[in-house]
């Protein structure tokens, strides 16, 4: 696993009713807090990413309907604005959603994209630490952005 990458395995309670899935409690993940929460929709072979964040922690949370490949890349090396990690330049796919319902905090620096791998669009709740363009939306995006970077070690296919 990436050094700082956190994933929760979810449990889905079942009755006649439907389902609930507990997602986030604050007596564990005491060190991570959310100042935002929005839910995405992404089409059946569509990918959103890859980027990452100089100051921001992205909280996603693949509970379904559908299924992911969640990339994840470890740009912390020595040169890199957050300095070395343990996982430098590690490599990552989780398969998470419907079939793994599953929470994962990716932390600045760890490049992260997904792409929808089930017949059917998915659905994605994002729970981050820092307000998308700041207080008021006044401020520059926190968002280095991998898709067309010649540097970057993969694509997301």
């Amino acid at each position: 696993m990436i050094e700082g990458v956190i994933t929760k395995k979810i449990t889905i309670s079942k009755d006649k009713r439907g389902w609930l899935a507990e997602f986030w409690r604050s007596d564990e993940m005491k060190n991570f807090v959310p100042v935002m929460a929005y839910v995405s929709m992404t089409k059946s072979g569509f990918v959103r990413g890859p980027h990452e964040h100089v100051y921001q922690s992205d909280c996603f949370v693949f509970v379904g309907p559908g299924s992911f490949h969640l990339h994840l890349w470890d740009a912390r090396t020595a040169t890199h604005r957050h300095g070395p990690s343990q996982t430098a330049k590690q490599y990552e796919i989780l398969r998470v959603g419907e079939k793994n319902p599953t929470l994962v905090i990716v932390p600045p620096g760890v490049v992260h994209g997904y792409k929808c791998i089930s017949k059917t669009d998915g659905y994605v709740i994002n729970i981050p630490d820092k307000l998308y363009a700041g207080e008021g939306k006044k401020e520059e995006v926190d968002e280095i952005r991998w898709e067309s970077n010649p540097q970057s070690p993969y694509k997301i296919t």
